[in-house]
């Protein structure tokens, strides 16, 4: 094997194996919808939530999440969600992830059409 071909099937392998932490890193949604990997610190911490619970104020959404709700969450929880801080959810439905504790809004997704 030459320095070229080794230099070759070494960064295919790093590609490759960068390509596969990435997708291990990221879970999907009950609808099939895959969570960007940058969101899911674990596989748990990301779930669909109900578009009741969601409030659309002046400067963004106010979102009430009931113990149970997420299933993270153990007690009731308010938080704020700036206009431009949501990312478009994939499906169509409003979702959050929790991290590092249920106290802590590490994503915000929101469909298309709710801002």
């Amino acid at each position: 094997m030459t320095l070229t071909t080794s230099t070759i099937s070494l960064t295919t392998f790093a590609v490759v194996s960068v390509g596969i932490l990435a997708r291990t890193d990221a879970h999907q949604a009950d609808s099939g919808w895959t969570y960007p990997p940058a969101c899911c610190n674990a596989h748990d911490d990301c779930a669909a939530i109900s578009a009741q619970d969601i409030r659309r104020g002046p400067r963004g959404f106010s979102v009430f999440l009931r113990a149970g709700a997420h299933h993270l969450a153990t007690k009731p929880h308010l938080f704020f969600i700036p206009y431009g801080n949501e990312i478009l959810s994939g499906d169509g439905r409003y979702h959050i992830c929790l991290h590092p504790t249920e106290n802590d809004v590490n994503c915000f997704f929101s469909p298309p059409d709710s801002t």
